[in-house]
């Protein structure tokens, strides 16, 4: 059967728009195209109707003829595996405390409008229309969490007050939600006869929106809130299914919370080397306070910072397309903005829509005062640009001939997605783009970090000792705080970003992992691959295999490189 022909295809295409008619946050989000004005339904029966849904589509794909094209396995693996988990996020009633700091329903509904077309005034109508009726997404989310309190299920204390305080930005004059307006009255649609009636509604919806954030803050510090519990940790169990659904892959948390140590090691092993060549003598800490202060690795404004960013980009983009990689037109352009107060901090990437009309884009979420050291910069943006996030979410979306269009959209498995990201920031320094030792310093202090995740969100969560033998705090048992110190000191991170990463991990587990759990398979996989073909091993194309499988488990990861290699 030749490619694409295979029944599993156009059921999967079916299925993306079946799913954002139900889901259109979702749907907004993932770049699927149309007027998505609507909501996901948060609530208990929004649930029950979308996990019916979810388990009848997964029953029909499992009927379907097995393929006999190998991207007719990998889309019906890809659909079955998803299903599954999303399925499983109901049937473990995730949905009933799904609360957090970074990634929970409460940052979907505020993000969803930073992604939202605003090239024509029918879009700026769609946004009216879904700005008008916030109240009502999170009068459902409301409910679950209530229902979730009364059958013992809670989000803990330290998300709850995340939350409240970012709903508190989202209601406040400081709102990234106001900012709409100004967008609006800058735009070239602004002097058309509709406008100024856009223009109204627009405020009014603007004020509503911001109105619903704020009652929803007050439900969540004065009814939910008091009966939160102050335990953080989630226990072995529940954070190996977590950790195993953000992974794609069976894995050993012991094994590898004692392999972060070990990671941990080796990395400021390679830190001190690096820093006796920026000065002779000095400690790592006094390098990186030395460059910190240095008035050549400062940027002291955002837009000269972004501007810095956007030059690298392109930069590396030009030299390495045609050499390394084969990057089509569409995804040769990535945005970089700030981004919109009120979340958790650090950066992130945006995906392209289905048709490209939303390029990709890098956004930045800075601490304290939005001065910029570049040292620990540049390999954030590769990172989260190109070659890492840009390129590989780019060429999903792309991957028109070979990914079904459910897998295109919808699909990121965070230890394919964060090892790819992270395994591109080593790359560039093997292909000569840290240009200053304390640009490879700054790498280094990026692996650290992923590295220092690593024991602190196991350790954390499972309620383990920190070993004797290593010099943090050795016997104590993790906790917050003790994430909070490790990052600042040994991650060099300032405190409120620390602050904000511990929290992080205590509402999202197993994610944090992801970085250096997926880092290690590709590296693993790319040695087992050189090995194996010797002197046919191509760099280019262990790459292409890489990123034409799209995202998937890193157990499919491997399954599909070494098929793809084999032939």
């Amino acid at each position: 059967m030749a490619r694409l022909e295979d029944p599993v295809f156009s059921f999967a295409s079916a299925f993306v728009d079946a799913y954002a008619a139900r889901c259109p946050t979702q749907a907004t989000l993932a770049g699927v195209p149309g007027e998505h004005a609507g909501w996901d339904d948060l609530s208990v029966e929004g649930a029950n109707a979308l996990r019916e849904f979810l388990t009848l589509e997964r029953d029909a794909v499992a009927g379907l003829p097995t393929p006999t094209d190998r991207w007719g396995r990998v889309a019906r693996r890809v659909l079955l595996e998803w299903l599954d988990e999303r399925i499983a996020y109901f049937v473990h009633e995730d949905h009933l405390s799904d609360l957090n700091n970074i990634e929970s329903p409460l940052q979907h509904v505020r993000q969803v409008f930073d992604l939202m077309s605003t090239t024509t005034l029918r879009a700026w109508e769609t946004i009216v229309t879904r700005l008008g009726s916030v109240d009502r997404v999170l009068s459902g989310y409301r409910q679950a969490l209530e229902e979730g309190q009364r059958r013992g299920l809670s989000s803990a204390e330290r998300q709850v007050r995340a939350g409240i305080a970012q709903a508190r930005v989202h209601a406040s004059p400081e709102s990234g939600l106001r900012a709409l307006r100004a967008a609006f009255d800058a735009s070239s649609l602004a002097v058309e006869e509709k406008a100024s009636g856009i223009a109204a509604r627009l405020d009014d919806a603007i004020a509503a929106a911001c109105a619903a954030f704020g009652r929803f803050a007050d439900f969540l510090e004065q009814r939910y809130l008091p009966n939160a519990p102050s335990h953080d940790p989630f226990g072995e169990r529940r954070y190996v299914r977590s950790a195993a659904r953000f992974l794609g892959m069976k894995f050993d948390p012991l094994e590898t919370y004692i392999w972060g140590f070990r990671e941990i090691q080796d990395i400021e092993r390679r830190m001190r080397a690096v820093a006796a060549t920026i000065r002779s003598g000095a400690t790592v800490a006094e390098v990186i306070r030395e460059l910190e202060a240095s008035a050549s690795e400062r940027v002291e404004t955002t837009e000269q910072f972004l501007t810095l960013m956007r030059e690298r980009q392109a930069r590396a983009l030009a030299e390495l397309r045609g050499t390394h990689f084969d990057v089509p037109e569409a995804i040769r352009h990535i945005e970089v903005k700030l981004a919109p107060p009120g979340g958790a901090l650090g950066a992130y990437y945006v995906p392209p829509s289905e048709d490209f009309s939303r390029p990709g884009t890098v956004y930045y979420a800075p601490s304290g005062e939005k001065t910029y050291t570049l040292f620990s910069e540049i390999t954030t943006a590769y990172h989260e640009g190109f070659p890492g996030h840009h390129l590989q979410c780019g060429l999903q979306v792309y991957f028109a001939d070979s990914l079904s269009r459910h897998h295109r959209l919808l699909v990121c498995c965070s230890g394919y997605a964060e090892g790819w990201a992270l395994y591109a920031e080593q790359l560039m320094e093997e292909l000569g783009y840290y240009e200053r030792p304390s640009f490879v310093l700054g790498m280094l202090l990026a692996k650290l970090f992923r590295a220092c995740r690593i024991i602190a969100d196991i350790g954390m969560h499972l309620e383990l000792e920190i070993p004797k033998t290593f010099d943090f705090h050795p016997g104590e048992v993790w906790d917050w705080d003790l994430c909070v110190e490790l990052l600042a000191t040994r991650g060099f991170i300032d405190r409120a970003f620390a602050e904000s990463e511990a929290t992080r991990y205590l509402g999202w587990p197993g994610q944090a992992i992801s970085y250096k759990v997926g880092e290690r398979v590709i590296l693993d996989l790319r040695e087992e691959m050189r090995a194996t073909l010797g002197s046919r091993f191509d760099l280019k194309k262990f790459h292409e295999a890489v990123l034409s499988a799209g995202s998937v488990g890193l157990d499919h990861l491997r399954d599909i490189v070494r098929e793809t290699l084999a032939t």
